[in-house]
């Protein structure tokens, strides 16, 4: 099947950063086939179904580099929590008394809302593993979905003495095992779902199990992701145990490489950063969360003035409260203004590079996706601009950045495949979908006796 997706401004993301106004572009099978006028297009693809465009841009599918899918059941139960507490009395309980179904639910309904915003390629950080099989029901989200990603099978092997469930612990021994037989299972370096490995956070890990992390990346060539310097409490543990920052102690057991992706890196001092940039560490940015945790502002400006490569992520429901990158857009651009006093510090284009090719370098997917050029896969999303909030347009750039609010997506093709047109998700049924993570959800609050449920359910406020 051959799509024609005519007449709207291309927002390329090429080298050149190259936007195209009337502008058309031919998705044959999996791939960008070509870019031009509508008229050359249709006389070269007569076949193909036609799009139009022409009160749209045309973009390439955002890349989401950190969220936990299993969260989308817990938004609204962290607000107004520092992270530790936010953990130890809400997410990790929840954790542990997640089930297989609480686990799909979830996931499915975080593909949709990702689609939903223009998100084609996404990495899960799957940590909580109460019980075997929670992997295997995420990715089966993303192969129903039709979403593109890593789904980066977490471990948490210490930190009981620091509010971290002991159902959630495993050993190193156990957590790579079962690492292993998921990437042997379901990881195919060529295929849209891909399995990555996510230490969890250096106050929850031992040596061990990071040195074996390595060792198994390096083996079977999969993505590594981890949290590292998100708040002064993680620098406070990695100073007591390793007296070093986390970085530095990643650093020196030869954790860190181009294959690693960092996730947050709030806390990061200079010398973290020459550290990073020595090893072209990849960096994932996630400023909504940071800004709910009151975890602070990370040094994004000086990591890129470094040269390293840096991503967004929208991170986990229960720390931003939704998977939108055009949210984590604003944002991004936004905080660094603010606490610099500088307005050019942070760019719209910028914030729009991290979201898209940039994102895909951090996750070694740039030759295939992140940009609109002939020959990449066909992760292309359509944004409507019939909008008040999206008009009038001086720069298409400007308008997603500052002013579009997430739901103007109209069309979303992933590996040339159509899951979203007109709309509506094509892969699920949505209205289902959402009812069944509800029902997911509320169970969960029930069965974990959450507080804030409760007292919600009990009282106005």
């Amino acid at each position: 099947m051959a799509y024609l997706l005519a007449d709207g401004w291309v927002i390329t993301m090429n080298a050149r950063r190259e936007i195209l106004e009337q502008a058309s572009l031919i998705i044959a099978g999996n791939k960008i086939a070509a870019i031009g006028t509508r008229q050359t297009l249709m006389a070269a693809y007569p076949e193909a179904e036609m799009i139009d465009c022409r009160e749209a841009i045309i973009m390439p599918g955002m890349v989401n580099t950190h969220t936990h899918l299993f969260q989308t059941l817990l938004k609204g139960l962290g607000d107004d929590m520092v992270l530790k507490k936010w953990f130890t009395c809400m997410t990790g309980p929840s954790a542990v008394a997640l089930t297989e179904e609480d686990v799909f639910a979830a996931a499915l309904h975080g593909c949709v809302e990702s689609i939903r915003s223009g998100v084609t390629s996404l990495v899960d950080f799957m940590y909580a593993h109460p019980r075997p099989g929670l992997t295997a029901k995420v990715i089966e989200a993303f192969q129903i979905s039709g979403l593109r990603g890593h789904v980066c099978r977490g471990f948490l092997t210490t930190g009981r003495e620091q509010g971290i469930p002991a159902a959630l612990i495993e050993s190193a021994e156990t957590a790579l095992a079962d690492a292993r037989k998921v990437i042997e299972r379901y990881h195919h370096p060529e295929g849209r779902v891909k399995v990555g490995l996510a230490p969890s956070m250096i106050w929850a890990l031992d040596e061990k199990v990071l040195r074996g992390t390595r060792q198994l990346a390096d083996e079977t060539g999969v993505l590594i992701t981890t949290h590292v310097a998100e708040t002064d409490f993680e620098i406070q543990q990695a100073q007591q145990r390793f007296q070093s920052s986390d970085t530095e102690f990643l650093s020196n057991i030869g954790f860190l490489g181009p294959d690693v992706l960092a996730v947050h890196c709030v806390q990061c001092s200079t010398r973290d950063i020459r550290a990073l940039k020595h090893h072209d560490v990849r960096i994932s940015h996630n400023p909504c969360s940071n800004l709910y945790l009151a975890s602070g502002i990370p040094p994004i400006p000086a990591m890129l003035a470094a040269g390293l490569t840096v991503g967004l992520g929208s991170d986990g429901p229960a720390s931003s409260n939704n998977h939108s990158l055009f949210q984590a857009m604003k944002t991004a651009a936004l905080m660094q203004k603010g606490v610099h006093r500088d307005p050019t510090i942070m760019t719209a284009e910028k914030v729009l590079e991290m979201a898209t090719i940039d994102g895909a370098r951090a996750i070694g997917l740039d030759h295939q996706v992140g940009s609109l050029e002939i020959g990449k896969c066909a992760d292309v999303v359509v944004v409507g601009t019939d909008h008040p909030a999206m008009t009038p347009i001086h720069h298409p750039v400007s308008s997603l950045v500052y002013s579009a609010l997430g739901h103007e997506v109209t069309d979303v093709f992933i590996d040339g495949q159509p899951v979203m047109r007109n709309g509506e998700i094509t892969t699920v049924n949505q209205r289902e979908v959402l009812a069944r993570s509800q029902r997911a959800a509320q169970s969960l609050a029930v069965r974990t006796g959450n507080d804030r449920y409760r007292a919600w359910r009990s009282s106005a406020f």
